[in-house]
Formats: structure tokens, sequence, C-alpha cells
């Protein structure tokens, strides 16, 4: 097959060519998810062109610089939907200057579906091929099915760099709009249910530009003996839900969020003594890769594979044999509830902070700056067989508890919450009133450093709280942020 299907061979035109096709005031729906599989030379001739401004960006995840930073540099992007990693945009997000919502993974292409927004104007879409049924996706799924099927018209960058043996990996399924929505008949990771390609009539099509721009590599911090930690802690607690007839032998599927300490979690599993273990996540990191050849993971579910330089070799090197093993799926059937709920899942994520009562805070920086963004962490979490929270006991090199009075933003209430693992020890929060959740908070996921502080401020909150079912005094409970607002730690 050649990539791009003949009837569309007069419509290939140069990056410069396709960026005037958009306006001023646009809305633009972009393929890509966790910087896998979005469009590079068509936003980097919009942003050096500079003639379209105002533009809303509307992504599911994450995508580079060429879009996040290089759009927003250049004044083109006013608003921005979706989680982003992007330093600039990130400043600009949090000094006004560009408009940001947070919204869930599996929520994003549902809005998009039913034009709860603005219309989509164009989809900017990086695939490997083109065929006259539809387009053939790169590494990763996202929104880029949500945003084609909105869009008034479609540009299309055909990277040449992917291999087109990553054609057949993708999952697209289109759910529909309630009161009509489809059944998604997913019982375990590896059902296939829908086509290999986005549906998209070539008449669709605007412009197809040709490229070789690879995505830039992900880069996860080395696991650390506090991660490392982390991730035995996790592998314990599975096993103790084992030994005691909670889980079966093969405990359903993972689902891992993006980082550090998921990847140190994941790496655990290869000396554990599991086997035959399955995926259903959202985006596949390198530990998972190696779970795969390791025969850890004898399947893989995700929306996205994001993977260091080497294991991305290695993964377009044996494309075929991976494409037996990983499916990739839009992020509206990968993360949504129905599935989750149905399967299973296993759902380990990372917050920000952790309150005593187990309200998560997975979002803002000190309550008010946004880091990322919400990711899909809200979608697991809720519908999980068990909700597992990760993360070191404390930040900035010790300046800053992890484990705090009272989250200065919420993104998960203490309902979705079931558990919390740090390097100290492991709080299950399972059917543990208030004050039991803060006991154990304190004294097994807290560093030892800020646990006297927290008692402290526990058994002031016992003593002076008007209500005892959830004890607290308000005036106390966020001084200690704005105690490292004022001097830089919490201590």
């Amino acid at each position: 097959m050649e990539r791009v299907t003949e009837s569309l061979k007069s419509k290939i035109m140069s990056a410069e060519q396709a960026a005037q096709l958009v306006k001023s005031g646009m809305s633009i729906g972009l393929s890509g998810f966790t910087s896998v599989g979005y469009p590079k030379a068509v936003p980097l001739a919009l942003a050096r062109s500079g003639h379209a401004k105002d533009l809303t960006v509307l992504v599911g995840a994450a995508v580079g610089d060429e879009c996040d930073g290089a759009l927003v540099r250049s004044g083109c992007m006013t608003r921005r939907f979706g989680h982003q990693t992007n330093g600039d945009l990130r400043k600009a997000i949090n000094n006004g200057s560009v408009g940001f919502s947070d919204i869930h993974i599996s929520h994003f292409p549902m809005n998009l579906n039913q034009q709860t927004l603005q219309a989509v104007d164009v989809a900017i879409v990086e695939c490997v091929a083109i065929s006259d049924e539809g387009i053939y996706l790169c590494a990763s799924a996202g929104s880029a099915d949500a945003a084609v099927r909105n869009a008034r018209f479609v540009i299309a960058e055909v990277n040449t760099s992917v291999p087109m043996g990553i054609m057949g990996m993708h999952d697209i399924f289109e759910v529909g709009i309630p009161p009509h929505a489809k059944i998604i008949s997913i019982t375990k990771p590896d059902d296939r249910i829908g086509t290999a390609y986005v549906p998209c009539p070539p008449e669709k099509i605007a412009a197809v530009v040709m490229t070789d721009r690879l995505d830039p590599p992900q880069k996860f911090k080395p696991v650390t003996p506090a991660t490392q930690k982390i991730g035995e802690n996790v592998v314990n607690f599975l096993k103790g839900e084992i030994d005691a007839g909670r889980l079966p032998e093969n405990p359903g599927p993972i689902q891992s969020g993006v980082g550090s300490v998921g990847n140190a979690v994941l790496s655990c599993l290869s000396a554990s003594g599991f086997r035959g273990l399955s995926m259903y996540t959202e985006v596949m990191q390198d530990a998972a890769l190696n779970l795969i050849d390791q025969g850890v993971f004898d399947f893989v579910s995700s929306s996205s594979v994001a993977l260091a330089a080497e294991n991305r070799d290695r993964f377009f090197g044996n494309i075929d044999f991976y494409r037996e093993k990983i499916i990739l799926r839009p992020q509206e059937i990968s993360n949504h509830p129905e599935v989750v709920r149905r399967l299973g899942v296993i759902a380990l994520n990372t917050p920000v902070e952790v309150d005593i009562y187990g309200n998560v805070n997975s979002t803002h920086q000190m309550g008010t700056k946004m880091l990322n963004g919400l990711g899909g962490s809200g979608d697991f979490a809720r519908n999980a067989r068990i909700s597992i929270f990760a993360t070191e006991s404390t930040a900035k090199d010790g300046l800053i508890s992890c484990i705090v009075p009272m989250v200065s933003h919420v993104d998960q209430t203490e309902h979705d919450v079931a558990v919390v693992i740090t390097e100290q020890g492991i709080a299950d929060l399972r059917w543990k009133t208030p004050v039991e959740r803060a006991e154990l908070l304190i004294e097994n996921c807290a560093h030892p450093d800020y646990r006297p502080m927290l008692r402290e401020y526990f058994e002031h909150a016992l003593k002076t709280s008007p209500g005892k079912h959830t004890p607290h005094d308000l005036t106390q409970a966020l001084s200690w942020h704005q105690k490292f607002i004022e001097t830089g730690s919490m201590k």
C-alpha cells in the first residue's frame, strides 16, 4: 500500500501552503497524546507565518513544543483545551494570556462530539498513511477520531519516519451520542471492536503534507531508592490482596499514569513473580514495553506508546511482533468508565499532594498554579476495582510534605481514593472513617520529618473542630501552603 491514496495525491502541498488554510479565530483539533503522534510541520508553519491569530487549540492530551510551545510564543493561541505539559504554555496559562479549562480525558471527545464548545474548523492530524476509507494514525490515537469527525476539513501530515507496520495496531470505535450511544463490547484488553483507521472521506481532506520529523523521545527520571520502594510497596499490597482472596492470582488489567513513579512501579513487577498480566491504560511507557518482552504482560491496551529513544527504536524495529501485543484506542474508549468498571482495572496514579482524609490534588501548585492538568486519573480513580495513588512522601528535596492537613486544590475526593502508597508505607483507606484515614496516612505514609507536625495539627483539630466526623481547623488547615509561599519550606 502507498502512503497516500491516488485520489489525494493532487492535494499534496507544502506545510506553508497548508497553514494558509487556517484563519484567525478558528478552532483547531489536533492529533497526539502524551507528545506522540502529533502534527509538527503545519503548526510550525503557522507559528512562523503568524497570520492566524486568536486560535483555539483542542487536543486530548499533551503535544510537543512544535504545537503548544511554538503557537504560544508566536501569539497565535489564545485558548487551549485538554491536558498539556509545555513550559511556555504553562506560563501563559498561569499569567492569564492563554485561557485554559481542564477536563477529564474520557469527557474531552464526548464534548467535541456533542459540540458543547464552538464547532471544530480544522483537524490537523499526523498519520502513517491515508486510504480512500480513512486515516491510519501514528503511535497514538487520543482524540484524533473526534477531531476528524467534527472538523469542517482536515489537514493530514503523513510522517514517513514512522513504519507502515504500525497499521493495524489501532482500534477506532465511535461510541455515538446519547441516547443512541453504543455499548462498548470490550470484555478483555485484547478485544477488537472497530477499524484500523479513522474513517474520513477523501473529499474532507483539504491538504496532505509529507514530513519525516520524529516525535521527541520521552524523558523520565531514573528509578531512585524512594521510587523503588514505592514500587515494592505496590507489589506487596497486590500480593496481600491476592493472599487475602480479594484479588485472583491474575489480578486484572493494570492502569498506570505517566511519570517516574509509574515507570518504577511497573519495573518492580518484573521481579515480582507475576506472569501473564495485562494492561488497560491510557499511556504505555518504557517499563511496559520491557514487561511485554519478559512475558509479565501478555497484552497492553493503550491510547499512546510513549517511549525513550532506545525503546522507540526497538518498538519500530520489531513492529510486527508488537502489533500482536498492543492495541491503540481513542481516549474515549481507553478511559471510558463503562470499560474500566467492567474489566476491574487496578488504577495507579500519582498525586501532587494528599491530605489526611484522602483527598487528592493532581493538578495545582499551591492551589493556584496549573501544572499539567487532570489527565485520565479521574476516569480511572472513580471506576477502578482498586484506586491507588502513589507518591514520594516529600518533594523539592524535603521542603514540601506530600501528605498535608488539607489539599490546596481538590481533583479526586476521598470517595475515589482507596489506597495511598509512599516509600514510607501503605494506607488502605477502604471502609475507614475520616479519623481512621487520618491516623493511617500520618503514621504509614507521611515522612518522619513531618509526622510530628501532622499529629499536632490533627490533635488540635480533634479538640477544636465543631464537627468531629472530619475534624479541621480551617484557619490552620492551609497554613502549610502559605508558609511555603512565604518561606520556601513547609518545615
